[in-house]
C-alpha cells in the first residue's frame, strides 16, 4: 500500500521537473538575469531537500577563511518570523534570523552573518553596509540562480546520492540531478571512514559531470558533549565520563536526518528515549513538559538530556526551564573531516579562489 501511494506521486514529479527545467533554461539563456559580483562569492548548497550537512561545511569554510579574510555569510534564515535584510547581533533571536544563521554567528562572532530571502539583494546589502567584506558565503544558495557565484560547492549525502534519487514529491530532489554540472566542487558528505577506495572511485565516476569538477569525500564526527546552559553548571557538575551501564539519555532532535546521531549515542547509553521533532521545529512549553516527563521516567542512576547544536540555539531561548533540567542539558557539536588526506587540496582550492578573486586582487 505504501509503495502504491508513493508511485502515485510520480506524475507530479514529472510535472515538477518540467517547471524547474524551464526555470533553469530561462537563466541559462539569459532571459532571466543572473548577476556576478565584484568580490568572491562561494555558494554552499545541495539538490536534495535537507540533511546533507550544509551548516557544518559552511562553518568549516568560515574557520578556514576568517584567519586571512573578512568573511560574511548570507542565508535565507529559514523559518524566521522577520522579513527583508537583517544582520545578526548579540541580541538577535531565532525568530529574527533563523536557527542556523544564529548558530553560525554565536560560534563565530567575529564574522558578519546576514539573512535575506533575496540573495542578490542580500549581497548588495552586505557590500553597501560593510564594504570591507572580502568574501561572501551563500548558505543553501544553489537554487538561487539570480546570483552567479564564483564557486559553487554542491553537497550530496553518501547514504542518498543525488544520482539515486528522484525529483519531489516522488523523491527528495529540488531539481534535475544533471544540474550538478553547475558545481565546481562536489562534496560527498557523511561518508563512512572505512569506505574502500574502489567504492570511492565508483562514486566519483558516477557523480562527476565534467572534467574540471573536483570531488571530495567528507565524514561527520561528533565532539564532546557541551553544556547547553553554561551559567547553570558549575565545575563540579561537569559531565563525568559516560558509563553505558549507569547513564540514560533523552535525545531531542529537530533536524532533517537524526538517524546517525541516534545510532552514535546508542553505543554509549544503555537506555535512550528519542524525541524526533520536524526540522527547524519551534519548541513549545508542551514539548518541554514532555521532555521533562521522559527524563524523569529514565531508570538509569545518572541521566542527561542531549540535543543537536542547531536545536540548542532554539532551546536556549527558553528562560523558564527548571534548574534540574538545565544542569542535565547538553548539546553535541559536529565537525567535518576529509577522507584520503585531501583536506589540504580542498583548503588550497578555496584559498586560491578567494585570493585571486578579491576586489583589490593583490595576488597574480
Amino acid at each position: 500500500m505504501g509503495k502504491k501511494r508513493y508511485f502515485l506521486l510520480y506524475p507530479f514529479s514529472i510535472f515538477y521537473r518540467l517547471i524547474t527545467d524551464f526555470r533553469n533554461l530561462l537563466f541559462e539563456t539569459g532571459i532571466l538575469p543572473s548577476e556576478r559580483f565584484s568580490l568572491p562569492v562561494i555558494c554552499v548548497g545541495n539538490i536534495t531537500v535537507g540533511g546533507t550537512g550544509k551548516t557544518p561545511h559552511t562553518e568549516y569554510l568560515i574557520d578556514l577563511l576568517r584567519k586571512e579574510f573578512k568573511v560574511a555569510v548570507l542565508s535565507r534564515g529559514y523559518k524566521r518570523k522577520s522579513k527583508g535584510f537583517r544582520i545578526a547581533t548579540m541580541l538577535s533571536t531565532v525568530r529574527e534570523t533563523g536557527d542556523e544563521p544564529l548558530q553560525v554567528f554565536r560560534k563565530f562572532p567575529d564574522i558578519l552573518v546576514a539573512v535575506d530571502r533575496n540573495r542578490r539583494s542580500g549581497i548588495k546589502g552586505i557590500m553597501r553596509q560593510h564594504p570591507e567584506t572580502d568574501v561572501i558565503i551563500l548558505d543553501d544558495g544553489f537554487q538561487h540562480r539570480s546570483v552567479k557565484p564564483g564557486l559553487s560547492i554542491l553537497l550530496t549525502d553518501y547514504n542518498r546520492l543525488i544520482t539515486k534519487d528522484y525529483l519531489m514529491p516522488y523523491g527528495a530532489l529540488r531539481e534535475n540531478r544533471n544540474n550538478r554540472k553547475r558545481a565546481g566542487v562536489i562534496l560527498v558528505s557523511k561518508t563512512p571512514e572505512e569506505i574502500p577506495e574502489s567504492s570511492m572511485a565508483d562514486i566519483e565516476k558516477e557523480l562527476k559531470s565534467h572534467q574540471g569538477q573536483k570531488l571530495f569525500f567528507t565524514s561527520i564526527s561528533y565532539s564532546d558533549l557541551t553544556p547547553l546552559f553554561e551559567n547553570s553548571i558549575s565545575k563540579s557538575d561537569r559531565l563525568p565520563e559516560i558509563n553505558p551501564e549507569n547513564h540514560g539519555a533523552v535525545l531531542i532532535t529537530g533536524i532533517a536526518v537524526p538517524n546517525s546521531l541516534h545510532e552514535f549515542l546508542g553505543k554509549y547509553f544503555k537506555e535512550t528515549i528519542h524525541f524526533n521533532f520536524p526540522d527547524h521545529h519551534y519548541f513549545s512549553e508542551k514539548d518541554i513538559e514532555k521532555i521533562k516527563m521522559a527524563w524523569n521516567s529514565l531508570r538509569s542512576k545518572k541521566k542527561i538530556l542531549i540535543t543537536t547544536e542547531k536545536d540548542a540555539v532554539r532551546l536556549r531561548e527558553f528562560t523558564n526551564i527548571e534548574d534540574s533540567l538545565k544542569r542535565a542539558f547538553y548539546y553535541i557539536p559536529v565537525r567535518v573531516s576529509f577522507l584520503r588526506n585531501e583536506q589540504y587540496e580542498f583548503d588550497n582550492l578555496i584559498l586560491d579562489y578567494v585570493r585571486k578573486s578579491k576586489r583589490d586582487n593583490g595576488v597574480p
